[in-house]
């Protein structure tokens, strides 16, 4: 091969590799060190009536303190500063820097008795997005990847997950599973989908080269008939249909109004929860948006109303807009951190870490709205009423989606896994 064909060659690959990881969220190199998880055994258990199809899971980053959100103990020196509110349910209070989630709690499902075994940020976010505790030999799937691997993708012309902001590289992601299940990853939610159009060549010319190419692969095709190549082959045809579909105007917030997007605030956040309502009425099966900030060592009186208000109004108006659309009930919302923060206020004004207590929230998806569910002692230091255990948590998320919970897969090391780790729903969360 002469100097030029080398050249075409790598440029070749280059574009169209660069063009897969930026649709896909995967690699080239990756499709080879990857197999398929096998099925093993299960209760078969019926499938939840009416299951949902999509997951919008909103993480805040860093440790969300509970008293000053979801877990209020008015009256009680350790609420500090931070006063209650009520809500539109009678005799349900929260935090008064969440005025507009306090008009929706009629759809929030509040669960204030979660408890953590991990107190450090990565191990914590890694529990709670996987149900299992993080080890160098093996990485897990997250609850997307799961819904992904069990459901299947709605639209052939989207990624089947998304995740909006943040670090994407501890929350799970596909795990073990074959490249198709990781999440294309976003980092700002105003800009598009970044490398999504041609650049440099025009339709017919792209074509070409596409043809061109796929002749100089046949013969190798042909001698290597095998799982990897095929799947090679699969991820570059996916990345051309996917440029060519008109359904990556889900990803364009241009096409919103001004007034709608600035009802969901104008910030990373906000912007990303509007991105994830555009993405699952284009049917993609599960989007995270994140929202880093809530490790409030110090000045935690300060901190929490800019961060409360960032989240009270873009998932205010996330629920407020599945609910009109008729989405809320097919979509579970998830609000979740790693762990909370410390009912004592240390001596900087601020909360430490304390994965003993603290609180999420759930919305949609057929939960109970306008219910706290679980209870702290006074001073919200202790569980006290219906604990749940983080694996507890995820398999109520997965039973809400109809994922079939006791079903065994392997990894490659042929090392038995569930979507939830040997979690149990807790089935007085539904309606």
């Amino acid at each position: 091969m002469n100097s030029v064909n080398k050249v075409d060659e790598w440029s070749r690959r280059r574009f169209m590799e660069g063009t897969a990881k930026s649709l896909l969220g995967v690699g080239a190199l990756g499709m080879a060190s990857r197999s398929n998880a096998a099925l093993g055994p299960n209760l078969e258990l019926p499938e939840r009536a009416g299951a949902a199809k999509h997951i919008i899971y909103l993480y805040m980053g860093g440790g969300m303190t509970h008293l000053d959100t979801f877990d209020t103990k008015p009256g009680h020196e350790n609420q500090g500063q931070t006063k209650s509110i009520d809500t539109n349910v009678e005799g349900l209070q929260i935090s008064e820097y969440l005025p507009s989630l306090a008009q929706q709690a009629d759809k929030l499902t509040i669960v204030n008795s979660l408890s953590s075994t991990a107190g450090a940020h990565s191990q914590g976010n890694y529990l709670m997005h996987t149900s299992y505790e993080q080890r160098a030999t093996i990485k897990h799937p997250g609850i997307g990847a799961w819904a992904l691997k069990f459901k299947g993708k709605m639209n052939p012309n989207l990624p089947g997950s998304v995740f909006i902001g943040g670090n994407s590289r501890i929350n799970g992601g596909g795990g073990f599973f074959e490249p198709q299940y990781e999440p294309l990853a976003i980092n700002d939610p105003a800009g598009g989908l970044k490398n999504s159009k041609l650049r440099g060549v025009d339709q017919e010319m792209f074509d070409d080269r596409l043809e061109l190419a796929s002749k100089f692969d046949e013969e190798f095709h042909e001698r290597y008939d095998v799982k990897q190549v095929r799947a090679y082959t699969s991820m570059y045809d996916d990345a051309v249909r996917i440029m060519q579909s008109s359904d990556l105007e889900a990803f364009d917030l241009s096409k919103e109004d001004v007034m709608t997007r600035e009802r969901y605030g104008n910030n990373a956040f906000g912007q990303g929860c509007l991105l994830a309502r555009r993405l699952i009425e284009h049917d993609v099966r599960a989007v995270e948006v994140t929202y880093g900030g809530w490790d409030m060592h110090n000045n935690v009186f300060i901190s929490a109303p800019e961060r409360c208000g960032v989240l009270d109004q873009g998932m205010a108006a996330l629920l407020k807009d599945l609910e009109r659309r008729g989405k809320l009930e097919e979509t579970v919302v998830v609000l979740t951190t790693e762990f909370g923060r410390t009912p004592r206020i240390n001596q900087n004004a601020g909360r430490d870490h304390y994965p003993k207590a603290f609180s999420s929230v759930l919305a949609g998806g057929g939960f109970r709205g306008g219910i706290k569910y679980g209870k702290t002692d006074e001073g919200a230091e202790n569980v006290i009423e219906n604990v749940v255990k983080i694996p507890d948590f995820n398999a109520t998320i997965a039973h809400a989606l109809g994922l079939p919970i006791d079903q065994v897969l392997y990894s490659p090391s042929k090392r038995p896994f569930t979507v939830a780790h040997k979690g149990k729903p807790v089935l007085d969360l539904f309606a």
